[in-house]
């Protein structure tokens, strides 16, 4: 009698094991599932409001970033520091000739800052290219625009008639055309 009722007694243990087993693996997998749609979200990862700007500038750029706008979109529209190579901000920055414009130039601290600012955020020259001082020269430019058919002469101000808020700095904003 001793066996039956170690068997017996074995039997319901068994049963139970698997289906609390399985249960614990059904919930875990549920969190789990829950939490990664949680992560994966595409309202969680977008932002509400519209940035305003080209790029989220991390803090210790954005006084940078304001002397740039404040300084350069005064007289034309800012340009994101990603359209140019770091060497054609260098030599805007140290130049006092600007387009055929006699230009007051920054000073330091603040050329320090604009700098930091466009050379973190603009792109890399290659060895052998010419620096563009243009827009419609550069090839960051053009991959930007890739099949956009760009008045010709080019100029800043034709920005405006594909990007509507870039006198706000703002070119993810896109026209309806």
């Amino acid at each position: 009698m001793s066996n039956l009722v170690k068997r017996k007694s074995r039997k319901p243990k068994l049963k139970r094991r698997p289906l609390g087993l399985l249960l614990t693996i059904l919930l875990w997998s549920l969190a789990m599932g829950w939490l990664l749609a949680i992560a994966t979200s595409a309202q969680s990862a977008t932002p509400t409001s519209e940035i305003g700007t080209v790029d989220v500038v991390p803090a210790r750029y954005q006084l940078g970033q304001e002397l740039y706008l404040e300084n350069c979109s005064s007289c034309h529209i800012a340009l994101p520091p990603a359209v140019l190579p770091t060497q054609t901000w260098k030599d805007l920055l140290e130049e006092s000739q600007h387009y055929g414009v006699n230009i007051k130039p920054l000073l330091d601290p603040s050329r320090n800052l604009v700098w930091r600012y466009l050379s973190t955020f603009s792109r890399s020259h290659l060895k052998d290219e010419a620096t563009p001082y243009r827009v419609n020269n550069s090839r960051y430019f053009k991959a930007l625009h890739p099949q956009v058919k760009l008045p010709q002469p080019l100029q800043i101000s034709s920005c405006v008639s594909c990007h509507p808020s870039a006198k706000e700095y703002n070119f993810r904003q896109l026209s309806s055309e």
